[in-house]
Formats: structure tokens, C-alpha cells, sequence
């Protein structure tokens, strides 16, 4: 009976063995059918890989702690997909994050399978500029691919993407910002197709999960299991996203998936609040106490005293992070710290600036905000920029940010309109946005009068007056340079037109002074300026030659006006307006034979004016344009095609005149 037994045991074993080698072989078939299936370059012809599947498991503990595992297959289409996949790379922040590369095997079109050796995995110190946050990445060669082959990686994940003050436990640093609670932005678009995209998460039921699906459509499911939610999300067939020139970030335009377990805003703000009170970031020593003494000697009124120092904090902290340890991410570095390096990130010059502000006498505290895309309503994290808020006597708090507004006259960054933030106030607050700036406080005007002489020679001079971020956009060309070269560099706005050109005075004052509009003044005289000949005479006003051509300055002349119709929104550098004006004494002429032509303009994105007007032998060009926005919409588009085209067109054809 006992040697019965033992065979049945065996019989059982053997079946048992049997079903797991037929599972294994079925398995094995059922991914050689996703790859053969998953097409090829007929099927994607602007394609270099095609992601077959992308599944993401995400176990979140009772503390807020995360488990994630990626289980992803690829298909190589083209040698440059075989490039791009040759490397298996996660990125990750130690302080707050533990990866690690779990498999990787690779399908060769001829049939064979490769297991790659874990042991060869690497792990790097990753790029870094200007911020040095001790950021590393872990990297895996794959070695040589062929279009035809797949490579299938399983990766693992523990922790969030930013670090925090933390105790001694090993999981205690992995756990996230909110203790307790989970959130995250799930990417449900690709420069490369995706055949299907996985999402899930596990959550106690306890926690009950909010969330929202933007700029498009999702499958998903809620399962309860046992003492846990299993809530899932999936897309298929995931199309490379179309872009549009200048439009405004990918997040805000393609398919994301939000998820938090915080239960709203006011929650998120009281945190922030909260964990940087605890720990002392803005408290403020006495040596800080006696620079504020030293910097508001002499000032009274509240507007004054708040400048001073968001320009003091602005213009001495330097932009550069270096990894603290503990105390990155959320939790700003102390004031103390700050002033004793005089350098730091954003959040950096942002606390130091709340210290600086509260030894001044002032109410003030930390916000966040994202700069170059939206916040979405969901109270997930959203944010990459940290700024100061301060309240004034009319009992509203004010934005300040002292990172974006080193040499410049304003005290919050105009190119920041139209963006969320989020106050960290003791009571909490709501998600804002912060207003349009209206485009007459960020005015450039160049005004010129000349005179054309009978060889072709103009001579004459023009004046720059600027305020706001066009101000800003005139004073760099002096703040980001050496004071030697201040003279040629404005010289050179010039020489790029007019190669010819003598400059008989230059005066542009102290770009440094802030305490007026930036004021340039140039007289010139420019030789065959303009082709005069025995029948006529050709020439393009100077002022209207769209000086100072930069993107920091002129974004708006750099957009691509190709485009008759767009389908997202697009984003400027700031609202503004310019005003244009030149008076020209012509030598003796017959009669105006051609002139450009333009259409005034008005509508929801900008207004445009402008064109010639003759009176005896004096020539008049005046152009005024209005840009009303930073983020517009695809319906404001028409009106500010049309002022950037008659801009142009201004700026391109010639006057001709009949002698």
C-alpha cells in the first residue's frame, strides 16, 4: 500500500510538473503571438518601437507607502528604436526612492530567448544642472538589437519621487510627502504607439481614492477584495500625440490620469503649511534680522519695504542646488542655511524670503505652483516651483517670487499668468490661478526721427522706453553680460540690420537702476541706407525693421504663422504691448508709387494697427500691437496670426518712391 502511495505521489509530481512545463511553453507562445502580432513598420511607418504592453501594479500600505511594479514589452521597429531600447534605465532620488531592474529578456526575431545577467546592472549618478540633488539612475545593457526583436523589462519600484525629513526606519524615507496618503500622474500618451497601457492600484479600503481621467477616454473598474479597493484603468492603442508648434505643455493637452487619496486642496495646503513650520524653515536669527534692518534703513512705506527685499533675496541667492540630505523636496531648507551659503533653489529663495519678510514685521508664507503646465483640479502633485506669498495692509495675501525676478522690476514674474498656486496657510486654502496681467504694463515703445539725405544716408535717432517683462527683456541684454561688452552687444542689435551703420551716441543709463522703466537712447547715421537712383527711391523705415529680435523679447515674431488653424492651446511669454513710431524727412520725390498695406486687427487674442501716412516730405510709420495673454486659446489664435503677419509684413516690404 506504502509503494502504491509513493507511485500515486510520483504520478502527481509528474502531472503536476507537466502542466507547469505546458503552462510555461503556452506562455512563451502567447508572447511570440503579441510580438508577431504587434505589426511592423508598414503598421507604423513613423515609429522606431512599439510598446506592446505597458502594465503598472501599484500596492499602497497603510502608511501612504507604495509598491510599484512595470511590466513592460517592447518590439523594435527601425536601427533607431534598436538605439533608443539598447539601454534599460530607471531613474530614481535615494533619499526618497529605492528601484531596481528585477528582469530583463530579450525575444530574438530568429527564435532565440536572453536572459540578461542582473549582475551587470549599473548605477549611476544621473545629469545634473544647476541642481544637484544627489539623483541617480540604475542602467542595464541590453546590447545589439535588430528591427524584429522585443525586449520584455519587469521593474520595481519603493517610494515617491521626492525626499523629506525623515526618521531612522529604512521605510520610513520611502514614505510619501502626506503620510498616509497616495497620490500620482499617470501618462496615458506616447511619442510611440502603445498597443495597451495597464494601470491599477490596491488601496486599503479605508482610503478612498478620488480621480479623474483629462483630454480623453478610459476603461476603468472599481473591485472590492477582502480589506482592499482594486481600482484598474485601461487604454488601448495609444497613438503617437500630435503636437502643434508653441502649444502649451503635453500634460495639459494629452490624455493623464489623476489619482489622490487627500481630500481636497485646503488639506494638501495645510500640510505644506504644517511640515515646514515644524521645522523651523523660516525661522530667522539675528544676523538675518540685521541685513532686513540694514536693507529697509531708511524705508517707510510697505510697497518699499517688500521690494527691497524680493530684489535683495532675487539678486544675491544664486540659483544652485546642492543635496542637503535630508530636508529636499517639500521641506524647505532653513533660513539660516540659506543666508550662510547665499545660494538655493527655489524654495530656497522662496523661505528665506518668508524669514526675511516676517523679521520685517510682515505675514507671510510658502506657496507652490507649477511652472510651464496647469494644475488640474484633483489634489495630486502637481508642482515644481516654490514662491512667497505676503500680506499687505489691504488684508489680501500677494504673490512674490524671488527666483524668476532677479533684475527685474516686477515682484511676481508676469511670464507666470495664468498659472495655479496653492498658499501653504495655516487655515488652508483653495487652488488659485493667478490673473492676466494687462498687456500696457509690459510695454515697449521705440520711437525714432530721422532724416533721409539725397545720397541714401539715414541719419537720425530713435528712443526704447520699457516696463514690465519687456523691460526685463531689454535689461538682460546688459544683467546676463559683462559690463565691457554692454555697449558692443547693444551695438550689435543694429549691426545685424544694418551692417553700415555708425553709432555717433549711445546712453542706456544703470540697467541695475530699478527704479524707472529701462530707458535706451541711440543716434546713428546709417550710408546706402536706402537705393536712390535717377527714377526712384527704395527703402524700409528702421524702426519698423523689427529691432531686437529675440525670443525673450519678441516671442510672438518667432511663432509659426504656417499654421491657418490649431487644435490646443498655445502660450506666449507674457502679454504686451508695442508702439512703434518713426518720422522720416525724405529728399525731393515725385509721388508715393508702393506702400504695404494692412488690415487692422481686433480680436479675443490681439489688436493690431499700423501703417504709413505722407505729408509733404515727412513719412510717418506708426504700429501698435496688443498681445492680450500668455495661454490662449485655438479661437484666438486667427486675430493673433493676423497681428504678427501685418507686423511682418511691415518689417519685410519696402517703401518705393517715384522721383
Amino acid at each position: 500500500m506504502s509503494g502504491f502511495k509513493r507511485l500515486e505521489r510520483i504520478v502527481v509530481l509528474f502531472i503536476i510538473a507537466c502542466i507547469f512545463l505546458i503552462g510555461m511553453v503556452s506562455a512563451q507562445e502567447n508572447m511570440w503571438q503579441k510580438i508577431r502580432n504587434a505589426g511592423g513598420t508598414d503598421d507604423y511607418p513613423k515609429s522606431d518601437w512599439v510598446l506592446i504592453f505597458d502594465s503598472t501594479r501599484v500596492d499602497v500600505k497603510d502608511s501612504g507607502l507604495s509598491y510599484v511594479h512595470f511590466h513592460r514589452l517592447y518590439k523594435v521597429l527601425t536601427t533607431r528604436g534598436a538605439l533608443d531600447l539598447r539601454v534599460i534605465r530607471i531613474d530614481y532620488d535615494p533619499l526618497s526612492a529605492y528601484v531596481d531592474i528585477e528582469g530583463v529578456r530579450v525575444y530574438k526575431k530568429d527564435g532565440t530567448i536572453i536572459d540578461l545577467d542582473l549582475r551587470n546592472i549599473q548605477d549611476y549618478p544621473a545629469p545634473a544642472r544647476a541642481i544637484y540633488w544627489g539623483a541617480r539612475e540604475k542602467m542595464l545593457e541590453v546590447g545589439r538589437l535588430e528591427p524584429g526583436d522585443a525586449v520584455k523589462v519587469f521593474l520595481f519600484r519603493k517610494g515617491f519621487t521626492y525626499a523629506l525629513l525623515t526618521g531612522q526606519d529604512e521605510d520610513e524615507r520611502y514614505i510619501p510627502p502626506m503620510r498616509g496618503h497616495f497620490y500620482d500622474i499617470v501618462e496615458f500618451w506616447s511619442q510611440q504607439p502603445v498597443l495597451e497601457k495597464v494601470y491599477q492600484v490596491r488601496l486599503p479600503k479605508d482610503k478612498p481614492l478620488q480621480y479623474e481621467f483629462y483630454n480623453g477616454e478610459v476603461r476603468s473598474s472599481v473591485q472590492f477584495k477582502g480589506a482592499h479597493t482594486l481600482y484598474t484603468f485601461v487604454k488601448t492603442q495609444i497613438m503617437p500625440f500630435k503636437t502643434e508648434p508653441d502649444m502649451v505643455a503635453l500634460s495639459d493637452e494629452a490624455p493623464k490620469l489623476l489619482l489622490s487619496t487627500s481630500p481636497d486642496w485646503y488639506a494638501k495646503a495645510q500640510w505644506f503649511y504644517g511640515v515646514n513650520e515644524d521645522y523651523g524653515s523660516f525661522e530667522y536669527t539675528d544676523e538675518l534680522k540685521q541685513k532686513v534692518d540694514e536693507i529697509l534703513q531708511g524705508v517707510k512705506g510697505e510697497d518699499e519695504k517688500i521690494a527691497r527685499l524680493t530684489h535683495w533675496v532675487a539678486d544675491e541667492i544664486r540659483y544652485s542646488g546642492l543635496s542637503m540630505g535630508p530636508g529636499e523636496g517639500y521641506t524647505l531648507h532653513k533660513a539660516e542655511m540659506t543666508f550662510l551659503d547665499r545660494c538655493g533653489v527655489c524654495k530656497d529663495k522662496a523661505g528665506i524670503l518668508v524669514a526675511m519678510l516676517r523679521a520685517a514685521g510682515f505675514e507671510s508664507y510658502a506657496a507652490m505652483t507649477m511652472a510651464g503646465s496647469r494644475i488640474d483640479y484633483i489634489p495630486a502633485d502637481q508642482f515644481n516651483h516654490s514662491v512667497t506669498v505676503v500680506k499687505k495692509s489691504d488684508g489680501k495675501f500677494h504673490l512674490l517670487d524671488p527666483t524668476w525676478v532677479p533684475f527685474v522690476r516686477e515682484l511676481w514674474s508676469s511670464a507666470e499668468q495664468q498659472q495655479e498656486y496653492l498658499m501653504g496657510l495655516p487655515q488652508g486654502s483653495d487652488l488659485a490661478t493667478t490673473p492676466i496681467s494687462p498687456p500696457e504694463n509690459h510695454y515697449y515703445r521705440i520711437q525714432g526721427k530721422s532724416e533721409l539725405l539725397n545720397d541714401g544716408t539715414l541719419k537720425g535717432q530713435l528712443t526704447i522706453e520699457a516696463e514690465g517683462q519687456s523691460d526685463a527683456g531689454f535689461r538682460r541684454m546688459f544683467v546676463r553680460t559683462y559690463k565691457i561688452q554692454w555697449r558692443s552687444f547693444l551695438e550689435s542689435e543694429f549691426l545685424k540690420l544694418f551692417p553700415a551703420i555708425e553709432f555717433e551716441r549711445i546712453d542706456f543709463g544703470d540697467p541695475y537702476d530699478y527704479s524707472n522703466p529701462i530707458q535706451i537712447m541711440v543716434s546713428y547715421r546709417i550710408p546706402d541706407f536706402a537705393r536712390i537712383t535717377r527714377d526712384e527711391i527704395v527703402f524700409r523705415p528702421l524702426v519698423a525693421a523689427n529691432l531686437f529680435n529675440h525670443p525673450f523679447l519678441n516671442d510672438h515674431l518667432f511663432k509659426n504663422t504656417s499654421l491657418e488653424e490649431r487644435s490646443y492651446q498655445f502660450r506666449s511669454r507674457c502679454s504686451k504691448l508695442i508702439e512703434l513710431s518713426e518720422e522720416i524727412k525724405l529728399p525731393t520725390f515725385k509721388k508715393l508709387v508702393y506702400q504695404p498695406q494692412v488690415d487692422p486687427v481686433k480680436g479675443s487674442g490681439a489688436d493690431y494697427e499700423g501703417g504709413y501716412t505722407l505729408k509733404g516730405r515727412t513719412l510717418q510709420m506708426k504700429q501698435r500691437v496688443v498681445l492680450k495673454k500668455r495661454i490662449y486659446d485655438p479661437d484666438d489664435w486667427p486675430s493673433y496670426r493676423a497681428a504678427v503677419l501685418a507686423q511682418k509684413k511691415l518689417a519685410d516690404e519696402p517703401l518705393i518712391f517715384q522721383r
